[in-house]
């Protein structure tokens, strides 16, 4: 008699689920450029340093949380320089929101400059070997981080300068150096996410962004 074999069929695997993002830079660059470009015009005093304190606002919200959520999907892309620039910026802008809200009321005034100067050196040195990076990624990201280190360059030696009677008139000229350049950089870092956000809806290269080789 003869024996039928029933053959158990494989499990097949399920196709594994493509897990895709928008491109994050856009938001990140828009976010760090319109947050820029507010500071910069008050330290360049066209409105005066009495209104700084709108800017915040713009540094919790557009320049601290919508960079910061740019660098957590740029680490998900595995964008290393992408997630490092966002991620700290947008930690930068927050960590501005809290200085402006806790400056130290018992300190001498002299003291609380060379504090700020010395917050501002920081973020030079890290803006700075960030540079050397971005030579790699784009000459509109290069611009960026090129006009940035010497904004953060320009207001770290205004804030180590500064005395009460200057803060007072604001009439630091390293700080309003800083903030022309801050203007520059804001309105490179503007084009860099136009062209990110163009370049796709298009689907093809509208605005250069100079990539490296």
């Amino acid at each position: 008699m003869a024996q039928t074999t029933t053959q158990t069929p494989m499990p097949t695997k399920a196709a594994p689920a493509v897990s895709a993002i928008a491109d994050p830079a856009p938001l990140g660059l828009a976010g760090f450029a319109g947050t820029t470009f507010f500071l910069s015009v008050v330290n360049t005093n066209m409105l005066g340093v009495s209104v700084q304190t709108v800017v915040l606002g713009l540094a919790l919200f557009y320049g601290g949380l919508a960079q910061l959520l740019a660098g957590m999907w740029e680490f998900v892309k595995g964008n290393t320089f992408g997630a490092l620039a966002f991620t700290s910026y947008g930690a930068f802008w927050m960590s501005f929101w809290y200085l402006l809200n806790h400056l130290p009321t018992g300190a001498k005034a002299t003291d609380t400059f060379h504090a700020v100067g010395l917050y501002l050196l920081v973020w030079t040195i890290f803006t700075a070997y960030m540079t050397l990076s971005a030579s790699r990624v784009s000459g509109a990201v290069l611009g960026v981080f090129a006009l940035l280190t010497l904004t953060f360059a320009a207001l770290t030696v205004g804030w180590f300068a500064y005395s009460a009677s200057d803060f007072a008139k604001n009439s630091s000229g390293w700080i309003h150096l800083g903030g022309w350049l801050g203007i520059a950089t804001a309105v490179v870092a503007w084009y860099a996410s136009f062209a990110g956000v163009t370049n796709f809806a298009f689907k093809r290269t509208v605005v250069p962004t100079f990539p490296q080789a």
